[in-house]
């Protein structure tokens, strides 16, 4: 019974390491009562493993280490997975909506570097990207700036996917022409 346990806790220590976060907002609210104020505190954090996969997640506490650790719990149970080309940026260019908040990211070629706002900066962070140009449309707040882009994030496709969907070949999905292949005039 005890090397089942030991086992779970060593898999566990391995994926907390896999994955990097960060803390992306903290905000106090207070309940007023009838002694004076409540004070609790909701943390927004990002995680990820900087080879393609992210989530986010918010969590509430009294003290702030609880509300971040909440938030980096749920973080972690809502990962996706973005498929990133050559490992540095995006295959194609996405809009991303949530709410009020709309987001435009653009693949960059190597060497631009992360230039987003600060919430989506960390999420590009914590998904491994190097190479992304991104706006932020509409709102300022983090939440919603997050949720925005993880949205579009999640409806990207590699070519490959694609290409799969549509029962093609990654050359057929570009448009590249078999110089070969057409008729001589």
């Amino acid at each position: 019974m005890a090397r089942g346990n030991q086992k779970g806790r060593a898999n566990r220590e391995r994926e907390e390491s896999e994955f990097s976060d960060k803390l992306v907002s903290i905000n106090r609210v207070a309940k007023v009562v009838k002694g004076g104020r409540r004070f609790g505190f909701s943390a927004l954090v990002v995680v990820g493993d900087k080879r393609g996969r992210v989530g986010y997640g918010t969590g509430k506490a009294r003290e702030v280490p609880e509300a971040i650790r909440k938030a980096t719990e749920k973080a972690k149970r809502n990962l996706i997975r973005v498929p990133l080309r050559e490992g540095r940026t995006l295959h194609h260019d996405i809009q991303g909506r949530f709410g009020a908040g709309r987001v435009v990211m653009r693949s960059a070629p190597p060497g631009t570097g992360i230039i987003a706002g600060g919430p989506m900066r960390a999420v590009f962070e914590m998904l491994g990207v190097n190479d992304v140009v991104a706006k932020s449309i509409g709102t300022q707040n983090p939440q919603n700036m997050i949720k925005a882009t993880m949205e579009g994030l999640g409806s990207s496709a590699s070519p490959r996917t694609v290409a799969s969907r549509r029962g093609k070949k990654v050359s057929e999905i570009f448009g590249r022409v078999d110089k070969s292949a057409q008729p001589r005039e």
